[in-house]
């Protein structure tokens, strides 16, 4: 896809996902992570074309406008949306498909242990609460969803939820990410302690119940 294609997907996936998005110029002249997105692809060009100096020239003086990071060597399918954007980091063998959604304080970084691929890959239609750490040269499947400040050490399936730190995975879901919701993000930890104080209260009942019938 051309790079002219690339930055009107990144627009379009904006204003179909974004509700305070009101126009095309409106994001293209306010959004940060339009513009660190844009200067990335340009210096990826650069990139590319084996002028690793001056694409990272670019991608600095993106981290100085924009607060956010994006190494350009990373590889960025179409429609990402980098929501407010401050302190993201994008590290540069990290590799994000298509339509992706990733919010501020999220780093696609490494754990300083491996070589050559060091960082991680998102698939298509991916997720990222704020907060949020994935590290290491793993695959996050299509559809997934990371919950906000979960630090991710392993692959997450495709179409599932990583909560917590370390990270948990939970059951499948079939939702992908058009939305923006990182509230309604199933925790298997507290679902579980949920059951469980349930299943106590029921007993507490139960054992009240037999003591008032003993006294009687």
């Amino acid at each position: 896809m051309s790079f002219v294609k690339n930055i009107k997907a990144d627009i379009e996936s904006i204003k179909a996902r974004d509700p305070a998005a009101k126009s095309g110029l409106e994001i293209i002249l306010t959004y940060s992570g339009v513009h660190a997105v844009i200067m990335y692809r340009i210096a990826h060009r650069f990139y590319e074309k084996n002028h690793p100096t001056t694409a990272r020239i670019i991608s600095q003086i993106a981290r100085f406008l924009t607060g956010i990071e994006i190494h350009p060597g990373a590889k960025i399918g179409k429609g990402l949306l980098i929501d407010h954007g401050s302190g993201v980091v994008i590290g540069e063998t990290a590799e994000i498909g298509d339509n992706c959604l990733i919010y501020q304080g999220v780093t696609l970084g490494g754990t300083g242990k491996d070589s050559g691929k060091r960082h991680p890959t998102l698939g298509n239609n991916v997720m990222v609460g704020s907060g949020a750490k994935i590290l290491g040269p793993f695959k996050v499947g299509d559809g997934a969803k990371i919950a906000a400040n979960a630090v991710v050490l392993d692959e997450v399936p495709p179409y599932s939820t990583a909560v917590g730190v370390p990270a948990r995975v939970t059951k499948k879901h079939k939702q992908t990410n058009s939305d923006l919701d990182q509230i309604h993000i199933p925790d298997p930890v507290s679902q579980e302690l949920c059951k469980q104080l349930n299943l106590i209260e029921k007993l507490t009942k139960r054992v009240s119940e037999l003591e008032e019938k003993i006294e009687k």
